[in-house]
């Protein structure tokens, strides 16, 4: 990780990491929490674990916290506090309603990106009395439905969570253990066409192993480079 100069100008200076660096940053927290906990790193992440590593590197954790005032499509938020612990707040609507579990699960895990990647920056660059009446979320990230996932990367904090999001809840190497005798077994060895049947196929075992939803799998297996517009590319295991 490096820190570059931040074009939003909600910063000086932000974080710049690779994909691979937060993989493996990501994979290692969740691994250890993980060991920790059960004595091995096995997947899928429970909610109620998610919920404890999260409680564990936060002032406290709202899973049931109305969030409309910021937004009809909100459904996480982080409040920066400097010199102390984040505040998490989920929205009720996720934890109330059992058909949208993979869309808590999707929250929780983004807003702990947040946590684990973006709360030093208000520890270095705090935001003045003056600038917090003027714009009172100014230590605050809201974060929306349709960005969870896959924001776009010139909203570089959304876009960060994001891809941390999918690495804690399907660590890169489970993930292509996971997958791996299904790809030998079909004798797929490049990028793997998202349309395709086999990609589809691979969509659903990710989608089962790590209990997501399956645009979250999908996601996640088209930014490790595992599936593409169409089946083509260098070998899956070469790296």
């Amino acid at each position: 990780m490096r820190y570059v100069p931040d074009k939003t100008g909600r910063f000086s200076q932000r974080p710049h990491f690779k994909p691979q660096e937060l993989d493996r940053e990501c994979e290692s927290i969740v691994a250890g929490f993980l060991r920790e906990r059960r004595g091995e790193a096995k997947y899928p992440v429970s909610t109620d674990e998610l919920t404890v590593l999260i409680e564990r590197d936060t002032e406290s954790l709202d899973q049931f916290a109305d969030l409309s005032a910021y937004g009809p499509n909100v459904e996480g938020l982080t409040l920066f506090q400097p010199g102390r612990k984040p505040q998490v707040k989920i929205s009720a609507r996720l934890a109330e309603d059992e058909r949208r579990q993979n869309r808590l699960r999707t929250t929780l895990a983004h807003e702990y990106g947040h946590v684990r990647f973006h709360a030093i920056l208000w520890d270095m660059e705090p935001p003045s009395a003056d600038l917090l009446r003027r714009k009172p979320t100014a230590n605050m990230q809201i974060c929306y439905r349709d960005t969870m996932l896959d924001a776009v990367q010139t909203d570089w904090m959304e876009w960060q969570a994001g891809y941390a999001c999918g690495a804690f809840l399907m660590p890169a190497s489970a993930l292509r253990q996971l997958i791996r005798s299904y790809m030998e077994r079909q004798g797929l060895f490049g990028v793997v066409g998202e349309r395709d049947p086999h990609g589809q196929d691979l969509i659903e075992i990710v989608k089962d192993g790590f209990e997501v939803s399956a645009d979250a799998a999908r996601i996640r297996l088209i930014k490790l480079g595992i599936l593409g517009p169409t089946g083509s590319g260098p070998s899956l295991f070469n790296f």
